[in-house]
């Protein structure tokens, strides 16, 4: 069984956001019937999809530390998707992405309503729009969830900075990558940073640390998860980031080769550019970011990445990161079940194919 499911974690989730999303659709119709696509789209997004590793990561954490299963925590703890829902919306406008799990991505939707109504100006720009408002809506309603799911004000309390600076971080993190493309820097150095604060921290170590603050646990469990956390959250990453390039789209729900066309200045590109020769590089570079790169260019550049050994240095990077996440969670007294979920949960975030 998956860690995900494990105490019927992924259907508590999922009925936790189902009931606030069901509240928060006759919110917007209250206001004006015309929102009603507003939550339409935003239930089919959060709802349509996504591994709940989040959720999860912060699940196991709590019961790790000693925290006692309840409601409460799993409603607190389902608000991290509306974070994700929100990056994610955000991510795919600023990449122009056109799918997002096999579906179309939120920008694109909302442009083909525009334009299958008929309604005056530009539909794209009016995708943009709604794309970039309903990621603010999501991160709005990250911080309600968490607020309204019923725990103590005390406890609360606790969780707030960590969630307050996971939110910071991912933001922060996204704007690093949008420079870090714009500025052209291809060292490794600058791709693990954007990794690290981009992905890493908010996919496992804070949330790792949100269950730990809800569960009052101490110093040496906290030290733990983040040294758990930081180098699984970045293995989880440049898993991504090798799908991003390799994966199959009828799994990743992604066109083949996205991560290339949308200029992605990844940890795998940054290795194949500093080990490739000259040619290689020329190449690599003068087709990095070319929306207009077919399948047969995808499939150079792929051969240029494998060629320079920069997958292998990405899957052993990978491995290492991963075997030093697993020695940190060894190191410390944990909740056997948590611990073996955590254990079984860096396997699954880090061997995935989707």
């Amino acid at each position: 069984m998956s860690p995900v499911d494990r105490a019927d974690l992924r259907q508590r989730v999922d009925k936790a956001l189902t009931e606030f999303l069901a509240g928060q659709r006759a919110r917007l119709a209250a206001v004006d019937d015309a929102l009603v696509p507003v939550a339409e789209a935003i239930e089919a997004f959060v709802l349509g999809g996504g591994k709940r590793l989040r959720p999860a990561f912060a699940y196991w954490g709590f019961r790790g530390a000693g925290g006692v299963d309840g409601e409460p925590v799993l409603a607190a703890l389902a608000s991290l998707e509306f974070v994700q829902a929100s990056a994610l919306m955000h991510d795919d406008l600023m990449d122009r992405s056109d799918t997002r799990r096999g579906e179309p991505a939120v920008h694109r939707r909302f442009a083909a309503r525009h334009r299958q109504a008929g309604w005056g100006g530009d539909p794209d720009s009016f995708g943009d729009a709604a794309a970039l408002l309903l990621g603010d809506l999501c991160l709005v309603w990250s911080d309600e969830l968490l607020h309204s799911a019923g725990l103590d004000p005390w406890v609360l309390a606790r969780a707030r900075p960590v969630f307050d600076e996971m939110r910071t971080e991912v933001t922060v993190g996204q704007y690093l990558d949008v420079l870090t493309q714009a500025t052209g820097d291809t060292s490794v150095e600058r791709a693990s940073k954007v990794a690290r604060y981009k992905s890493a921290k908010y996919t496992v170590e804070r949330p790792l640390l949100l269950g730990a603050a809800l569960a009052d646990a101490t110093a040496d469990v906290r030290t733990a998860y983040s040294a758990y956390g930081l180098p699984l959250g970045e293995a989880f990453q440049l898993r991504d980031d090798v799908l991003g390039v390799f994966g199959d789209p009828a799994l990743t729900g992604k066109p083949a080769g996205d991560d290339l066309r949308e200029g992605k200045r990844t940890y795998l590109v940054a290795a194949a550019v500093e080990t490739t020769d000259d040619a290689g590089r020329e190449l690599l570079l003068g087709r990095l970011g070319d929306p207009e790169l077919d399948e047969e260019g995808v499939a150079r550049l792929r051969e240029l990445i494998t060629a320079s050994g920069a997958l292998a240095r990405t899957e052993q990077r990978i491995v290492t990161l991963t075997d030093s996440a697993l020695a940190a969670l060894a190191a410390v007294d944990l909740d056997t079940e948590a611990r073996q979920a955590l254990v079984d949960l860096a396997i699954a975030a880090t061997r995935r194919a989707d």
